[in-house]
């Protein structure tokens, strides 16, 4: 079946342009801006994955610019939906924020017959941080060094792979490969990238699609194999393992995002005053360096950037689940 490139060359344009417009010099802040004026949440949808930790590097400098505790809150479940359901419900006085990712924003509209919140209404995006492209990942007890391999080895016998969630990035990448090869891996759904990681170290799973943050360490000591890399292009720090296009199958792109969002009806100021820094604060050196090294590529959008991309990604996901027939469980 033909898979979607998730980056166009219309789309690769308008990111540029909107990060030129997003990264330079630090900003002064004047007596008139707004600030927040008690302890601000912010919400991870999902349970020990990357997204928590994208929340635990900017919390604290958020809290040197504003004085204020910023608390890093994980509320898994339901593919993110009981968080965005709630974020959605918070008052829009910029004391709650939510890190925004595929799976509330994107995917689950299709995904559910009904959700609580409009991914469109019911959120003012702030920015598009990061974009990571996944590996395809197995336990190394599985005898397959690349993608034709494993493939051969699903039809052969019983494989099972993890995903961070019902309709996670990771879940659904592992369906369009199982709709384009033909072969069935039964999929076992956790609440979070940490237990689904955890037990594929373990080998109670066999094989998962994963963001290199999740696993890189793992492979480094030899306690999983990279097989393969779902982006467009190689990962710079692993060359030797080949992209799913360069296995055979044309067009398997499959990109993973976070970004930062607040609750609807969000006044532009507080919008605006959360985009400058959120921006300022992962360009800088250090959090710009610990971002690349688990090989995110970093966006910094504008808001209007985020909400057009969200726009755009609800409609590519939605085609994904339904070539490949995928339900919530």
């Amino acid at each position: 079946m033909p898979l979607t490139r998730h980056l166009a060359p219309t789309r690769r344009a308008l990111l540029a342009a909107s990060a030129a417009l997003v990264v330079g010099a630090p900003h002064t802040a004047s007596a008139q801006e707004w600030a927040p004026t008690k302890p601000v949440r912010i919400v991870v949808p999902i349970v020990g994955s990357t997204n928590d930790v994208l929340a635990r590097l900017v919390a604290p400098e958020l809290q040197k610019v504003f004085g204020q505790t910023f608390i890093v809150e994980n509320k898994g479940g339901a593919g993110g939906t009981i968080a965005a359901a709630e974020v959605a419900k918070a008052p829009a006085d910029g004391h709650t924020l939510m890190i925004g990712f595929n799976g509330p924003l994107a995917i689950n509209p299709t995904l559910y017959p009904k959700i609580a919140y409009d991914p469109m209404k019911d959120f003012a995006p702030i920015t598009l941080m990061v974009t990571a492209s996944q590996y395809l990942v197995v336990h190394p007890s599985v005898p397959a060094r690349n993608v034709a391999e494993l493939v051969a080895l699903a039809r052969a016998r019983p494989l099972s792979y993890a995903s961070v969630s019902v309709g996670s990035a990771s879940h659904l990448t592992m369906e369009m490969l199982k709709s384009a090869a033909k072969v069935d891996i039964t999929h076992v759904p956790y609440k979070g990238a940490g237990p689904a990681v955890a037990d594929l170290v373990g080998g109670q799973v066999q094989a998962a699609f994963f963001v290199p943050g999740n696993v890189q360490q793992f492979a480094k000591e030899g306690k999983l194999r990279l097989i393969a890399s779902s982006g467009a292009k190689r990962f710079a720090s692993t060359p030797d393992v080949p992209t799913m296009i360069e296995q055979g199958y044309p067009g398997f792109v499959a990109v993973s995002w976070i970004g930062f969002v607040a609750p609807g009806g969000t006044p532009k100021a507080i919008v605006d005053r959360y985009h400058r820094e959120i921006t300022r604060i992962i360009a800088t050196p250090e959090i710009k360096a610990k971002l690349e090294a688990m090989e995110f590529d970093i966006v910094s959008s504008t808001p209007q950037y985020f909400a057009d991309w969200i726009q755009s990604e609800i409609p590519r996901w939605g085609k994904v689940i339904r070539e490949t027939g995928t339900k919530a469980e």
